[in-house]
């Protein structure tokens, strides 16, 4: 059986992309290794409005968890600082609703999709699949962070995340949490998704990611689990090249995810968006050039945000308890209420070197970090 596009991947970058191309009248094929689109979640879910309004999601009553009011950050000796999230307008989507929601996008389209149906490897202008062998003209990886770990292990870091209920949850307050000893490079998180329900993780590395979640949870007070997912997250930034021959990559598998948080549904959800768009073009004129686009226009648009946040994460991972200390209690209101004001939550290393105090009266950061810091402000 023959298609123009065969996607491995349903997640938002796979899906954003089939949409696009099915949209155009291409005959797509979309595949996912699990049995249900949405699932395993592994993602926050945390998505400015502004960011799903650009990718064409207006959330359904069951895509919406929940919205954002504030953030409360904590240094590992307890000090603890609230920023105003409102004028971002961060909401919370369910997951496993929202990539479902694409997916009905997609297939409204004309695009096919298949579960239980899994990439095994590509020959040429064929996908071989655990269904059979489909001719392609273009196919497109997006099958998550997993198929970066496999080749390159120093950009990745273990997470794990439960949903639970627990009366300590509150609903609008994500609360992050950094400890350099308990999540090097990383931090905790609670992600509510209303009053008493959320997603709690942890990620770190070179850490047992369950025992440190553990852990965290036991010290937060009781809880109830309902779903418990592991999974690595990338943190090293985009790949090299989206394209190579008739394969593009899309999403986690192209390193699309924020360096800092490794949050991607809209970095990813745009990934995909313009790897569609270019792929319709290559499809229509025959060109390989089109096909370049993509990447092109996706580095325009996050390029310097991502180098930028890569220079911020080598700064973080090198911090120890003592420094971070030092920076939270320094902040002062007048930089929360700018960060609260100005920032946005799609681009945020304005925000990151306000909290390091470059531009306000701290100088830890740049004592230490001289070169690092001079390139974040470029």
């Amino acid at each position: 059986m023959s298609f123009d596009v065969v996607i491995a991947g349903g997640s938002v970058a796979g899906l954003f992309c089939a949409r696009e191309v099915a949209k155009n009248g291409y005959r797509v094929l979309v595949i996912e290794e699990d049995f249900e689109i949405g699932s395993p979640e592994h993602c926050g879910g945390l998505v400015s409005a502004s960011g799903l309004e650009e990718l064409g999601i207006v959330p359904s009553a069951k895509t919406l968890d929940n919205h954002i009011h504030s953030a409360q950050l904590s240094s590992p000796g307890g000090t603890k600082i609230t920023l105003d999230a409102r004028k971002q307008k961060i909401i919370v989507v369910n997951r496993r609703e929202f990539d479902k929601q694409i997916a009905h996008q997609a297939q409204k389209n004309g695009a096919e999709i298949r579960v239980k149906t899994s990439l095994k490897d590509i020959n040429g202008a064929s996908a071989i699949t655990s269904a059979g062998t489909f001719d392609a003209k273009i196919i497109v990886d997006a099958r998550g962070a997993n198929s970066l770990v496999q080749k390159d292990r120093t950009g990745a870091l273990q997470s794990a995340q439960y949903e639970v209920y627990a009366d300590w949850i509150e609903k609008g307050l994500v609360e992050v949490n950094f400890d350099a000893l308990r999540y090097p490079g990383f931090f905790s998180w609670i992600i509510p998704a209303g009053n008493g329900i959320g997603k709690v993780g942890v990620a770190g590395r070179s850490i047992n990611a369950m025992q440190a979640l553990e852990k965290f949870l036991e010290q937060k007070g009781s809880y109830s689990t309902i779903r418990k997912v592991f999974a690595p997250i990338w943190v090293k930034g985009p790949v090299d090249e989206f394209v190579s021959g008739n394969t593009v990559i899309v999403g986690d598998a192209a390193g699309q995810s924020k360096p800092t948080t490794a949050g991607g549904i809209y970095s990813c959800g745009i990934g995909g968006v313009l790897a569609g768009r270019a792929i319709s073009k290559f499809l229509e004129i025959g060109k390989s050039s089109e096909l370049d686009k993509y990447q092109k226009f996706w580095t325009a648009k996050f390029g310097k945000e991502f180098e930028k946040q890569l220079y911020a994460r080598k700064m973080l991972e090198r911090f120890d308890n003592r420094t971070v200390d030092r920076i939270f209690s320094s902040v002062t209101p007048q930089m929360l209420s700018d960060i609260s004001e100005n920032e946005s939550f799609d681009f945020h290393t304005t925000a990151l070197v306000k909290l390091l105090g470059v531009r306000g009266s701290i100088k830890v950061a740049q004592t230490i970090f001289g070169s690092e810091i001079r390139r974040l402000l470029g």
